[in-house]
């Protein structure tokens, strides 16, 4: 039988509409935007459903809504038979993606993971004041050379690398000034492009710590599980699944680099996993598992069709 993985996406995956088909479709999905709706205290479906577009890229919204929109899949799927633990090896999800994925897994109940999600949207955002922070993706150059042009564009501000998309797709994050000469520099050393990403705080590097101090308190009194398959964490790329370790990789994920490149080769490696799923709206680490590993398979499960031709491949 092939092995497979579960992954859930990251911010930026969210667009205006998300979710509404699998609504519509599946009373199942819709009961999960209700609890999220219920738990936030703010009608999340409606944001996601109908915009406008700058309310829902807001992190302390696009965060739960890109989480809600996964587990509507993971729930309909349920519904039909499906039991994440009999086809998923592990699980895996891109930064806010991991919520995600221990969601999916049980170790969060739905209402946590919804309530987790938007402290951590706030706090990030407010961690640095708006126009200090930015991020840019480095196209074309390797991790190495990456992260000396992050280290020299330091220069008494913070140049981190913040996110290991896939071979030649690295992101920085830091002060302006910082990720300006960050630019300039991988242009220099041939970078193939380098760019601003339309980002509204610079995650996943130091200037985040008062956001993961945030999480280590908000995380301190949520009851955690044991998830039922075990997940690959961003900040090591290796499998866990502890509680107690799993709280604390979440703490450091904040101010730490996602290592999706490693997570996908670790699962493709040790994992054996030739087949990756990826649940909820877009389909960005669908199109990364294939760049990283040329050999896997990847599908994007997040419309009712996409559904409809999984249930139907499995007969």
């Amino acid at each position: 039988m092939v092995k497979s993985a579960f992954t859930f996406p990251g911010q930026g995956s969210q667009a205006v509409g998300m979710a509404r088909d699998l609504a519509d479709a599946f009373p199942e999905a819709r009961a999960v935007l209700d609890e999220v709706d219920e738990a936030l205290g703010v009608k999340l479906s409606q944001i996601m459903f109908e915009g406008p577009d700058d309310t829902l890229r807001l992190t302390e919204n696009a965060q739960p809504a890109l989480m809600a929109s996964s587990m509507a899949v993971v729930r309909v799927l349920k519904a039909r038979g499906v039991v994440l633990a009999d086809i998923a090896s592990y699980v895996a999800g891109h930064s806010l993606g991991e919520y995600s994925a221990l969601c999916a897994a049980g170790t969060f109940s739905l209402a946590d993971t919804a309530r987790l999600l938007q402290i951590r949207g706030r706090a990030m955002q407010q961690a640095v004041p708006v126009g200090q922070g930015a991020m840019a993706a480095i196209l074309g150059l390797s991790m190495d050379v990456v992260r000396e042009i992050a280290e020299a564009a330091s220069v008494d501000e913070i140049c981190d690398v913040a996110n290991d998309n896939s071979p030649g797709q690295v992101v920085v994050s830091g002060n302006v000034g910082a990720i300006d000469r960050a630019i300039a520099l991988a242009k220099e050393k041939g970078a193939k492009r380098a760019l601003p990403l339309p980002v509204s705080a610079p995650f996943h590097c130091a200037l985040m710590k008062p956001a993961a101090e945030a999480m280590r308190d908000a995380l301190s009194t949520v009851d955690m599980k044991a998830p039922s398959v075990p997940l690959v964490a961003n900040v090591t790329a290796r499998p866990i699944t502890d509680p107690e370790e799993i709280r604390s990789r979440l703490v450091e994920q904040v101010t730490g680099m996602v290592r999706w490149t490693e997570t996908v080769q670790w699962l493709a490696g040790e994992g054996q996993v030739e087949m990756f799923y990826e649940l909820g709206t877009g389909k960005v680490l669908t199109g990364l598992a294939k760049r990283i590993d040329g050999t896997l398979s990847a599908q994007a499960i997040g419309t009712p069709a996409d559904i409809e031709a999984f249930l139907a491949a499995r007969g």
